[in-house]
């Protein structure tokens, strides 16, 4: 998961990374320095916690239709329709029953200990423009759910999954849909840049001055960026090393210390993950770096359709060091998903081989976290790490990977 130009140093960054049980917080007041605690963590093991901050219709059905926002694809068109103060209304009741408490217990209790939380820019109210169409109020409940992962000994990467502007086209993660071709997105300016650089800011000093996120330990800068082009080129470029810069210096304004500073992570580069280049090519250093790597196998199109073609690739998988792989699923092929060999009724058995090879992969590198923890309104349940568990296709221990894994017949 650690990414540095020597291998020494990605020892001890990885060290950090993940043995540390104590780190200092300096209070909002200002008063005297507090223990803050991270878990002991050997590989990561976790989930995302989609749809809780930035919702995806397509794995929240019964929500977003009870939220008034049918026909709607996005937050911001949903939030436009509605008008500002019945969404924020409907919104709340949305950000107060999507995670609750008993979820975050119930990671802990079927061995997870990561959570990723995806939220949007708009979370820091400030920098939405007038013109623009975002849920207000969503901070008290993202400070509630890292709370219950500092009560559970849950470790959390906070991510910027909505960029101003939006990163990436086509797509409902970025809570505005840009298409391309036809409207592009419109983070890579220099103003939008900006306004990232502010919300990382931000987040970094509400990290280290709030007692609730004591074990949130990294911050990754930007999810799923455009694949190449002039775009990747810029933001490499123009946006990563200010990221990286920013989140430092504002850690230096409060006096942290080198060891308990935030882990900066990015996307893996082109080549072996995601094709926006190598996020490392204009930072100023890459001490406390990180990859992240996306996997879903079900987009892969070199697979041969066959149940053992997939166990094969998964098998063989192999993310390098210092990476961990935030965002990987149980599904196959659009084209053969639904075909008798792979419908996910009655082929069980299958897919619980299929969840252990990939999962004792990802763990050859620092670990995994799993797209996603809940869906409603979705019987499938290849993206839905809670409903996978509850059908009996994952365990119910996530550290049994390696035991049920059949790579040892494929390789």
């Amino acid at each position: 998961m650690i990414l540095t130009k020597v291998a020494l140093s990605m020892l001890v960054a990885m060290a950090q990374a993940w043995t540390l049980d104590s780190r200092e917080l300096i209070p909002e007041d200002g008063s005297s320095l507090t223990k803050r605690w991270l878990p002991k963590v050997s590989k990561v093991r976790g989930v995302n916690l989609g749809s809780q901050f930035i919702i995806e219709e397509w794995f929240a059905k019964d929500s977003w239709k009870n939220m008034g926002c049918y026909g709607w694809y996005d937050e911001w068109n949903c939030v436009k329709a509605l008008g500002q103060a019945k969404a924020d209304e409907v919104w709340k009741n949305h950000w107060n029953t999507w995670i609750t408490e008993a979820d975050i217990k119930q990671i802990k209790e079927i061995g997870l200990n990561t959570v990723r939380i995806p939220v949007g820019f708009w979370m820091r109210e400030s920098l939405v423009y007038a013109n623009e169409y975002y849920p207000r109020g969503g901070l008290p409940y993202l400070d509630r759910i890292v709370g219950w992962c500092k009560k559970y000994g849950v470790y959390a990467i906070i991510d910027l999954h909505g960029a101003p502007g939006s990163q990436s086209p086509n797509e409902e993660f970025t809570g505005h849909i840009y298409y391309q071709g036809v409207n592009p997105p419109q983070f890579y300016t220099s103003a939008n840049y900006e306004r990232a650089l502010k919300f990382l800011e931000w987040m970094t000093n509400r990290i280290h001055t709030n007692g609730n996120y004591t074990t949130v330990g990294m911050l990754q800068v930007l999810n799923e960026p455009v694949r190449g082009g002039v775009n990747a080129t810029d933001m490499r470029k123009n946006f990563y090393p200010k990221a990286y810069e920013r989140i430092q210096a504002a850690e230096a304004k409060l006096n942290i210390a080198k060891a308990d500073r935030l882990h900066i992570q990015f996307m893996k580069p082109q080549g072996t993950s995601w094709g926006s280049g190598d996020p490392r090519e204009f930072l100023p250093s890459t001490e406390m770096a990180f990859f992240d790597a996306h996997r879903y196998l079900s987009f892969d199109n070199r697979i041969e359709g066959t149940k053992k073609a997939y166990i094969t690739q998964a098998c063989k998988d192999n993310m390098g060091t210092n990476v961990t792989v935030g965002e990987w699923s149980l599904s196959v092929n659009s084209t053969l998903k639904n075909t008798p060999e792979f419908k996910y009724q009655g082929q069980e058995t299958w897919y619980r081989a299929y969840w252990a090879a990939q999962a004792e992969s990802f763990e050859r590198s620092n670990g995994w976290i799993f797209w996603t923890w809940k869906c409603d309104g979705v019987e499938d349940w290849r993206w839905c790490y809670k409903q996978a568990v509850e059908a009996g296709v994952i365990p119910k221990d996530a550290g049994t990977a390696a035991a049920l894994s059949p790579c040892s017949r494929y390789t």
